[in-house]
């Protein structure tokens, strides 16, 4: 396997950085718009570092071609994701990335641009693992194994998030990407219901109060535009799917403020002559969600609520979850807890295709394969998911 890394932040150093730990692959190059990052981010003398304008799909494919690539890991934001979803096609590359093309107002959902071309996929043989992060990823693997092992009938998969993550020094530090937060908390959120289809609802609505396990406890919880709906109902037989980030009071406000004042819109107003996006100007303010580690304390959790039938025909409600808290991701792997629990789930993926344990042509999301193998890697890299009854 030669893999071909795009985006050496956060979450692609962390990729990096556990990879390195594996043997599954012959070739890892780390590229990104900024060769300095790229280099920064080779973690041992078996990785290499290149440098690529993820914006241009002829670029990533021949970058692809220069080193005989065969699987392209997408680790940039989701602006990016078409030009290197197509790249690596033309180029004959396997492809996986962990956020899926953008949603467009009219009609336009997430994912759909990359599933439209599906056919092209499979008539060339080549996967597009899409969604393989962690929220879609990991969360979309525990729906997959609770419809094959737990429950007889699912009437809701419910994806809840949340954390007690505290940035020392910060009133407000998002610990995750704030462009891709804003995109996924203001656009309109989807829902899933078997006899309706897909259909949207107001942003952070429908507030509810989850309490999550490892010591996080109670924390409010709205629905956000998220991919696991989009996904989980091509694989998965659920009456309906939701997604619910337990975002909390305070960063609630900061994002309506955000809305109110037009400061969450990408397109470019003029400032003294200069265009500028204003949605770049509040996350270029804020501070790079890969440098907090070293302040950040506290747990993240990323999990899969579903209810229905179990497997003996009685009512049942289980969360299946994974906790990372960020003081282990720091010593272990020198990577904050967030970027570090969404990069570990495409490695495994990675390995599992390496292995010829998953495989298949088209793209696929994460509820296509089977669970099992992966949650038993999961726990072969040290980090371990649990379930808990509701």
């Amino acid at each position: 396997m030669r893999i071909l890394l795009i985006g050496a932040g956060g979450v692609g150093s962390a990729a990096a950085g556990i990879a390195a730990r594996r043997d599954f692959f012959d070739t890892f190059v780390i590229a990104d718009y900024d060769l300095a990052k790229a280099e920064a981010a080779v973690p041992d003398d078996r990785f290499r570092s290149a440098r690529v304008d993820a914006s241009s799909a002829g670029a990533v494919a021949a970058l692809c071609r220069e080193h005989a690539i065969t699987h392209v890991l997408n680790a940039v934001d989701p602006r990016f994701v078409m030009p290197i979803f197509e790249g690596a096609l033309a180029a004959g590359a396997d492809y996986l990335d962990m956020a899926m093309s953008l949603s467009v107002p009219g009609g336009v959902r997430l994912g759909d641009l990359q599933f439209e071309a599906a056919d092209d996929w499979a008539a060339k043989g080549r996967l597009a693992l899409v969604g393989m992060g962690v929220e879609p990823g990991l969360s979309d693997v525990f729906a997959r194994y609770a419809a094959d092992h737990l429950f007889s009938r699912i009437d809701e998969v419910g994806i809840r998030d949340g954390g007690n993550l505290v940035v020392e020094g910060y009133d407000f530090a998002p610990s995750f990407s704030v462009w891709t937060t804003i995109e996924e908390c203001l656009n309109p959120p989807v829902i899933y219901e078997k006899d309706r289809g897909w259909y949207t609802t107001e942003p952070l609505s429908e507030p509810e109060t989850f309490d999550f396990p490892g010591g996080i406890g109670p924390v409010e919880c709205v629905h956000v535009e998220h991919e696991e709906v989009l996904l989980i109902p091509r694989w998965v037989d659920a009456r309906k799917v939701t997604f619910k980030y337990g975002l909390g009071k305070e960063f609630i406000d900061v994002l309506k403020t955000l809305q109110k004042l037009g400061l969450h819109r990408t397109q470019p107003v003029l400032v003294n002559g200069v265009p500028v996006s204003p949605r770049d100007v509040v996350a270029a303010c804020l501070p790079d969600p890969a440098t907090l580690g070293s302040r950040m304390t506290g747990t993240t959790c990323a999990g899969t609520l579903v209810t229905g039938l179990g497997k003996d025909g009685a009512p049942r409600s289980v969360y299946l979850y994974h906790l990372v808290g960020n003081e282990w991701s720091m010593r272990e792997y020198g990577s904050q807890a967030v970027v570090w629990q969404t990069a570990v789930n495409p490695v495994i993926a990675l390995e599992l295709l390496a292995a010829g344990t998953w495989s298949g042509v088209g793209v696929l999301g994460p509820e296509a394969f089977d669970a099992e193998p992966f949650l038993a890697k999961l726990v072969e890299y040290g980090t371990p998911w649990a379930l808990r009854e509701q």
